[in-house]
C-alpha cells in the first residue's frame, strides 16, 4: 500500500476545513489499463463485483431517439402502441424539426402537445448505433447502457412483447422477422430463431467489444406489454391459457354474456403493462415467468451457447427491481454469474438501495439517492451548503460495501429526468421546494411541463453552461462509475419525459431552431446543433477520469467544507498518486492554500472547468486562486 498524502487545505478567508476520509482503501489494486476489457477481467473482489466496472464511463442511449441508420426500417402506423388513436395519416416525424412544433395529423389528436408525442417515431435503431460507435469512443465511453432493446410498440419499449428478441423495426427486416417470430414456441427455447434484427445486435455487441466498449441492457422483469406472447394468450384462452398462472388476474371474462369482465392488475395501476405473478406466499416470482426470464437472460448472455461470453452482453439494468421478490435476484444473480462471473448487474432503485442490492446480488444501483440528489441540491441548485453535501455524500456512501462504492452508477439526469442543462436553467423558479428532502429532483410539479407552467424550455446561457461543466467534473472525480445520458455531452436540454427524449444532435445534421412553445407562451427562438466545445470539455473530463486509476480506484477523503463561500474541496488517493478537487459554487472567486513540505513545483493544476486558476507558491505554502463557479484538480506525485 502506498502511502497516503496528506495536503490540508486551509482557506485564507474565514472558514470551515475539515478532513474525512473513508478508511478502506483500495490501494494496490491492479487498475489494468481502462481502455482494454480484458485488462481488468482478473479475480473478483467479491462474487457480485466485476473489477472492470470501476473504469467504466458509461453513457446510456435511448434507441428509438439516438440515430436513424436505416430508414427502410421505419416504424409503421400498424407498428405503434395504440395506433387507433392517431389518424392514418400518421408519418415518421422528421429528425431535425422543431421539437415543440405538431404535424398536421397530431392536430387531429387534440389541442395539447402532449395528446400526440408519445405517437411520435423519429426511426432510431440499431444501425444508427453501430454508425456511432467511434463518435462514442471518441468521446471516451467504454460502457453503453441501453434502455430495453426488446420487441414492444411503445417508443421506451418498457411494454415488452418478448424478452427473447429484439424489436424488429430496431432491425433490417421487420416483416420478415414478424413472420419468423409468429412461428416459433415462446416456451420452448429451442425452437427460438434468431431474427434479423436479432443478429444486428450481435453485430452491434462485437463491434462495441472490438473497440472495448462493454454492453449492459434493460431487464424489465416485472411486467410487460399487452402484446407480450403470453398476455395474448391468456386474453385468448382465459383459464385455459398454459399462462393463466403468470399474471395477476382479478377476473375472468364470462362467456355466457356479452361484456368482457377480464380483469387483470397493472404496474402501478396502469392496465397497458399487466403485471407478472408472484409465488402465492409473495417470496418470488411465479415459477412460469421467472423460467422464462432465466433462459431469456442466457440467450443474451452467451448467444451461441458455448459456454464462453464473450459474444453475449455484459450486464444489465434491472428495472423497478425492487418490486420484484429479492429472493427472484438472488436466484438471477447466481444464474447471471454462472454466466459470466465479470457481468454487471445493477438495479434501478431510487430510494436507499444498500440492503436490497447486497440481499440480492447486485453489482450497484443507480446512484440516484447518494449522487444525483445531493448534486441537485449544491451543484444545480446551490441550495445546500457544501458541510451539509460532504454529510449527505457520507451518508449515503457508507452502507455500500468499498469494492460497491466504486461501481455505483453516478447518473445525474436520465430519460426518467429533465435533463441537466434544463435543471440548471430552472434552479431558483421556485422559492421552496415541493420536496425538500429531493430539492425536488424529478418532482413532477416541478420538471414536467404537464404540471409546471412556470418550466423553462429555453437553452441554457453562458453561466449556467459554466455550472454544467463544474457538474461534469464532480461527476468524472468522486466515487463511482460516471453515466452520461445521451446527448448531454452535445448540449442537449429539455423538461421531464417526453421532452427529455428529444431525438439527438448530431454534428452533420442541420436542426430546425425551436421556436414553439408547448403551453403556447411567447418564446424567443433558440439555434438547435451539436455543441463541439462542450463535446470537447466532456472529451477532456472524461480523459481526466480515465488518465488517473486513482480517480477510478482511490480513496476518498474530505478536505475543506466551506459554506460562506459555497466551496467544497476533497482528495482521492492511490498508492502514490494524490489528487486534489477544489469545487466553487460561489459567485466569486476564493483563494486557497496548500501548505507545502518540499519544492512547490511538485503540485501542479491537470484539470480546471474554467480559465483563470492560478497557483502562487512560497516556501511554505500554494495559494489556489479559484474563479466563480470554476473546479479545478491539483496533483502532487510522491517521489
Amino acid at each position: 500500500m502506498g502511502k497516503l498524502l496528506y495536503l490540508i487545505v486551509l482557506l485564507l478567508v474565514a472558514g470551515q476545513a475539515v478532513t474525512r476520509c473513508d478508511t478502506t482503501a483500495t490501494e494496490g489494486d491492479d487498475p489494468g489499463d481502462p481502455n482494454n476489457p480484458q485488462a481488468t477481467t482478473g479475480t473478483l473482489s467479491s462474487p457480485n463485483d466485476p473489477n472492470w466496472a470501476r473504469d467504466a464511463v458509461f453513457y446510456q442511449i435511448f434507441p428509438e431517439r439516438f440515430r436513424n441508420g436505416d430508414p427502410a426500417n421505419d416504424p409503421t402506423w400498424a407498428s405503434i402502441e395504440m395506433n387507433e388513436r392517431a389518424p392514418e395519416s400518421w408519418a415518421i416525424t422528421p429528425w431535425t424539426g422543431d421539437w415543440y412544433a405538431r404535424a398536421d395529423w397530431e392536430k387531429t389528436m387534440g389541442d395539447s402537445f402532449y395528446d400526440s408525442v408519445f405517437h411520435r417515431r423519429y426511426g432510431g435503431d440499431l444501425q444508427g448505433v453501430i454508425d456511432k460507435l467511434d463518435y462514442l469512443k471518441d468521446l471516451g465511453i467504454n460502457a453503453l447502457y441501453f434502455n430495453p432493446v426488446f420487441y414492444a410498440r411503445s417508443l421506451h419499449k418498457y411494454d415488452g412483447s418478448s424478452f427473447h428478441h429484439i424489436d424488429p423495426y430496431f432491425g433490417p427486416d421487420p416483416e420478415g422477422d414478424l413472420a419468423l417470430i409468429e412461428g416459433e414456441n415462446a416456451l420452448d427455447p429451442a425452437s427460438w430463431v434468431w431474427t434479423a434484427a436479432d443478429n444486428l445486435f450481435l453485430t452491434l455487441l462485437e463491434e462495441a467489444h472490438n473497440r472495448d466498449i462493454r454492453v449492459v441492457i434493460d431487464g424489465v422483469f416485472n411486467h410487460t406489454g399487452r402484446d407480450f406472447f403470453a398476455f395474448k394468450d391468456l386474453r385468448e384462452n382465459q383459464q385455459a391459457s398454459p399462462y393463466a398462472k403468470w399474471y395477476i388476474v382479478n377476473q375472468w371474462d364470462d362467456p355466457a354474456t356479452p361484456e368482457d369482465e377480464f380483469d387483470h392488475e397493472g404496474w402501478w395501476g396502469y392496465k397497458p403493462l399487466p403485471l407478472f405473478a408472484d409465488t402465492e406466499d409473495g417470496s418470488d416470482l411465479h415459477a412460469g415467468p421467472k423460467q422464462y426470464v432465466m433462459d431469456a437472460t442466457a440467450r443474451w448472455m452467451d448467444p451461441d451457447g458455448d459456454g464462453n461470453p464473450a459474444d453475449g452482453i455484459d450486464g444489465w439494468r434491472l428495472d423497478v427491481a425492487s418490486e420484484v421478490p429479492v429472493a427472484f435476484w438472488a436466484d438471477w444473480n447466481a444464474h447471471v454469474r454462472e454466466l459470466n462471473p465479470n457481468a454487471y448487474t445493477v438495479t434501478e432503485i431510487w430510494e436507499d438501495a444498500a440492503s436490497f442490492v447486497d440481499k440480492g446480488g447486485f453489482s450497484a444501483t443507480m446512484n440516484y439517492h447518494g449522487f444525483a440528489v445531493p448534486v441537485k441540491g449544491f451543484l444545480i441548485d446551490g441550495t445546500l451548503a457544501p458541510s451539509a453535501f460532504d454529510a449527505l455524500l457520507q451518508d449515503r456512501r457508507t452502507p455500500y460495501a468499498e469494492d460497491m462504492r466504486h461501481q455505483l452508477q453516478n447518473m445525474i439526469d436520465s430519460h426518467d429526468t429533465d435533463r441537466l442543462a434544463s435543471m440548471i436553467v430552472n434552479a431558483g423558479v421556485f422559492d421552496e421546494y415541493v420536496a425538500p428532502e429531493w430539492f425536488d429532483y424529478d418532482r413532477g410539479p416541478r420538471v414536467s411541463l404537464r404540471e409546471n407552467d412556470r418550466y423553462q424550455v429555453r437553452a441554457p446561457n453562458a453561466r449556467e453552461r459554466q455550472v454544467q461543466r463544474l457538474v461534469a467534473l464532480f461527476q468524472m472525480t468522486y466515487v463511482g462509475a460516471p453515466m452520461v445520458y445521451y446527448g448531454t455531452e452535445a448540449g442537449m436540454w429539455g423538461a421531464d419525459d417526453p421532452d427529455d427524449r428529444m431525438p439527438m444532435v448530431w454534428p452533420d445534421l442541420t436542426y430546425d431552431p425551436q421556436t414553439a412553445d408547448p403551453l403556447g407562451r411567447p418564446r424567443t427562438p433558440d439555434p438547435v446543433a451539436f455543441d463541439s466545445a462542450l463535446f470537447s470539455y466532456y472529451q477532456r473530463v472524461i480523459t481526466l477520469r480515465r488518465d488517473h486509476a486513482a480517480l477510478r480506484r482511490g480513496t476518498f477523503e474530505t478536505v475543506a467544507t466551506v459554506d460562506e463561500n459555497h466551496t467544497f474541496a476533497f482528495r482521492r488517493t492511490l498508492d502514490a498518486e494524490s489528487l486534489v478537487v477544489v469545487l466553487n459554487r460561489g459567485e466569486e472567486a476564493h483563494q486557497l492554500s496548500l501548505p507545502m513540505t518540499s519544492d512547490s513545483a511538485a503540485f501542479e493544476i491537470v484539470f480546471a472547468t474554467e480559465e483563470g486558476v492560478s497557483l502562487m507558491a512560497d516556501s511554505m505554502a500554494v495559494a489556489v486562486e479559484i474563479p466563480a463557479l470554476t473546479g479545478a484538480v491539483l496533483r502532487r506525485q510522491e517521489e
